[in-house]
């Protein structure tokens, strides 16, 4: 390889490792092209498979930041999965397809910078898609505001229940205090009644 592609090269993978969310570095030995297209196409849109070459790509990884672990990683025939969009996605189409096809073997990878192992990697691909996560946040997010849309409403009801109560206690002591006032007052006139016969 002449010195002027080596350089585009590097620039090309240092750009993919900038620009991209995360990547997934595997090993690809013993895979047929046929089987690398059908990953590819499994990856969709959002992910860019690649073969690279182990040197170009440290050199391009130490150029754009990316973290010393995840350039040990590269050893034997590499390959990775430059990610623009849902990490979680990708990590999911690479496990499931290395179930399927055991010669391709996730290394490591990396996201935002912060490197991963294989194990990592296989963690990352089961949580479930930013869709879901997202869906189900707006939904307790919804439950949380309806409890307290609740609690508001309730806070006006239980103030005017607690009135009226007060209000039904304070007539029910009325009414007693002024009952025995006037039984009070009553056997006071019947005494002074008396006498005057």
């Amino acid at each position: 390889m002449a010195k002027a592609e080596k350089a585009a090269a590097i620039a090309e993978l240092k750009t993919e490792f900038e620009s991209s969310t995360g990547a997934v570095l595997t090993e690809y030995r013993g895979l047929t092209v046929a089987q690398l297209k059908e990953l590819r196409t499994n990856l969709g849109e959002n992910a860019r498979f690649a073969v690279v070459k182990n040197t170009l790509t440290k050199r391009a990884a130490d150029e754009a930041g990316v973290d010393e672990r995840f350039r040990e990683l590269l050893e034997g025939p590499s390959a990775i999965a430059f990610v623009r969009g849902d990490v979680v996605e990708a990590a999911k189409g690479l496990r499931d397809f290395a179930k399927a096809n055991p010669l391709l073997v996730i290394k490591g990878g990396f996201i935002d910078g912060q490197s991963m192992d294989a194990a990592e990697v296989t963690k990352l691909a089961d949580l479930e898609s930013r869709e879901v996560l997202l869906a189900k946040l707006a939904g307790a997010m919804k439950g949380t505001m309806a409890n307290a849309a609740g609690l508001f409403n309730a806070l006006p009801t239980q103030a005017a229940q607690l009135v009226e109560a007060l209000r039904v206690k304070r007539e029910a002591a009325g009414e007693t205090a002024e009952a025995p006032a006037a039984e009070a007052a009553a056997p006071e006139a019947t005494a002074d009644e008396a006498p005057a016969e």
